[in-house]
């Protein structure tokens, strides 16, 4: 019997990460204390009790039950484009939106739209390693761009533009970043796209924690003001965070012209239609709940204090890095690279980090935390664990 066969894609592609970071806690006894899980980045507090109550009326309901329009409900996309109108200050369409089931796989749907086999993406490192992955799996090559620590992770637009070969169709860019927790300012954003523009290259920005930005900092650029906007940039959000819904798994694509019209074919392909009880809970939460989200990003902007604070305590180990939801920790000189240091972590010290080569090439010194999901409280201990 001939042996059976697994795509070569799949097979070439990394394990998830974060599974496999959690499996080095299996080896821990206690001895430092209950297990500090900052792996993954989720909200450290529930969603708002309102919004549960009208996810299970939702879920109840006969309506919720029957398929819904490619693109998500218009209720949500009218309500989503109300808010994007009013945090950009451009006119935006429900027509301009489209529902998905999670920000990764909004992120899978354009990607699928703007290249194929054969093109590729420029993706800046520390990349954001599911958006890697995704690229591996439909055969489109992912370009590494290093940013520098120096530069606060922050790309810088001429080096970028000189490394842009003829088979790039699209430049990815994560803001606020994860992994680095780095805000992108508006100016670095404007001229990057502007040098899009005229290589004819796509510009994906990826903001799926703009909800946690800093007041000064928003509107976080004021690209959606060029009325030709469509014609190069495609936007990605996720509602997981600013919600507290991640196991709901709703995001969104901006996006107009002829990407719209293309990217309605991978939508009917990919998921028919988004999950609809939790779209039609979110259609009333985004004007209900605008005042809890603004509390919340004061919790997390709390939570990055605790956090540097706690840090301050933690001699050798330095912070290139801090920014909304993540922290990106120099490993101090002597400890082994990150993989075997984060594995150490989590296996004798209870403290469950990703290591940088997860994030992209040229990572090994560096470690990324997740302080959102942990209390102020818990951050504490971090001192202890890390020494």
């Amino acid at each position: 019997m001939p042996s059976l066969r697994l795509s070569p894609r799949v097979l070439a592609t990394a394990a998830p990460p974060i599974p496999a970071a959690r499996a080095w806690a299996a080896r821990y006894d206690g001895a430092a204390g209950p297990m500090l899980d900052l792996t993954q980045a989720v909200p450290g507090y529930p969603p708002h009790p309102l919004l549960l109550e009208k996810l299970a009326e939702a879920a109840g309901s006969r309506a919720s039950a029957a398929y819904g329009a490619i693109e998500g409900d218009a209720s949500l996309r009218e309500a989503l484009a109300a808010e994007v109108s009013s945090v950009y200050g451009a006119p935006i369409g429900a027509d301009q939106l489209a529902i998905t089931a999670g920000c990764n796989l909004a992120f899978t749907m354009a990607m699928s739209v703007l290249a194929g086999s054969g093109d590729a993406v420029l993706l800046p490192t520390p990349w954001y390693f599911n958006h890697r992955m995704a690229l591996e799996l439909l055969g489109i090559e992912a370009v590494p761009f290093a940013t520098r620590a120096e530069d606060g992770f922050i790309p810088d637009p001429e080096r970028l533009e000189a490394a842009l070969a003829p088979h790039i169709r699209a430049v990815v860019l994560v803001t606020p970043n994860n992994p680095t927790g780095a805000i992108y300012p508006a100016e670095t954003l404007h001229r990057i796209a502007a040098l899009c523009r005229r290589r004819g290259i796509w510009l994906v920005l990826d903001e799926t924690y703009r909800d946690f930005l800093p007041e000064p900092q928003t509107p976080p650029h004021r690209l959606l003001e060029d009325p030709d906007w469509a014609e190069g940039l495609v936007q990605l959000y996720s509602f997981a965070k600013s919600y507290c819904i991640p196991g709901h798994r709703v995001g969104a694509i901006l996006g107009g012209g002829a990407f719209r019209r293309d990217l309605l074919k991978v939508l009917d392909s990919f998921q028919i239609c988004p999950a609809r009880p939790a779209q039609q809970a979110l259609a009333w939460a985004i004007p209900a709940l605008a005042e809890w989200r603004a509390g919340n990003r004061a919790v997390m902007a709390g939570r990055a204090g605790a956090f540097r604070a706690a840090m301050a305590g933690a001699p050798g180990w330095r912070i290139d890095a801090l920014g909304t939801y993540f922290a990106y920790l120099r490993l101090p000189e002597g400890l082994p690279d990150a993989t075997a240091t984060a594995e150490a972590l989590a296996a004798r010290h209870g403290l469950l980090t990703l290591p940088g080569p997860f994030f992209g090439p040229g990572q090994e010194r560096h470690l990324r935390l997740a302080f959102a999901n942990a209390e102020a409280e818990a951050l504490k201990a971090l001192p202890e664990r890390l020494g």
